[in-house]
């Protein structure tokens, strides 16, 4: 069973202060890109992996989606997404991804932001993703990048010339990750990019679009802050096709 970290009160004050717990898609910087690899949802059945408050399941109903089934472990997450999802094509459920049975040919579209990273057995979820989607079925995901995960301590380091770099290693080793982020002893799995790709491959997948996510300069004019995020990507966005 996947660590249920969300469930954590610590952990779960501190997400919910982010500016993307607090403003849902709007405040998430990486959502222009990923709305853009995203199909038309008109009419679409969704399933969402990982929704975490809702934001995503109800913008799809916003959209048109005929029905929306949402997943996540925590219970939470879930609690604060059906309080404020009022449409009624949208279903939430509690799922463990590593442990996840959907039916089969079921879904036109298959969404998850940064939830992928936390599944140890990313190959087993893809098959069971693939066989959920009916031919012609999506499937659009972020993760954190794996430059972001792989360090042993990942965080800004300065160089000897007053540059902030991103420190990187153990990159080519892959596997469980602890970092202290909110709460002590978050786990995560780290696959290199090569991986991450060819695993979708072989679950019978067509890779359509790749991006290793940075900030546009209009993003970072506007918000100063995300300027660090140029030097290094911090998220990997992937549209994948059933064909």
């Amino acid at each position: 069973m996947a660590q249920n970290i969300y469930d954590n009160p610590e952990f779960f004050a501190g997400y919910s202060g982010l500016n993307r717990s607090v403003r849902g898609l709007a405040g998430a910087p990486e959502w222009p890109s990923v709305r853009a690899l995203l199909p038309s949802l008109a009419g679409k059945r969704v399933v969402d992996l990982g929704c975490g408050f809702g934001a995503f399941a109800r913008w799809a109903a916003e959209q048109g989606a005929a029905e929306v089934v949402a997943f996540d472990l925590s219970e939470n997450m879930l609690a604060r997404a059906r309080a404020e999802t009022a449409a009624e094509q949208v279903r939430y459920g509690r799922a463990d991804l590593e442990a996840l049975v959907l039916p089969e040919a079921a879904f036109d579209v298959a969404y998850s932001a940064l939830a992928f990273h936390y599944v140890e057995d990313f190959g087993r979820l893809m098959a069971t993703v693939r066989a959920s989607l009916r031919p012609g079925g999506v499937l659009v995901f972020t993760i954190e990048h794996p430059i972001y995960m792989a360090p042993a301590e990942p965080g800004w380091q300065t160089a000897a010339d007053g540059r902030q770099v991103w420190p990187l290693d153990g990159y080519g080793r892959e596997g469980r990750r602890e970092t202290n982020w909110f709460a002590d002893g978050v786990v995560k799995y780290h696959r290199t990019l090569g991986t991450t790709l060819n695993t979708l491959i072989r679950s019978g997948f067509s890779i359509s679009h790749v991006e290793e996510w940075r900030p546009s300069d209009a993003q970072v004019a506007a918000v100063p802050d995300y300027a660090p995020e140029v030097e290094r990507p911090m998220f990997l966005l992937v549209r994948a096709d059933r064909p």
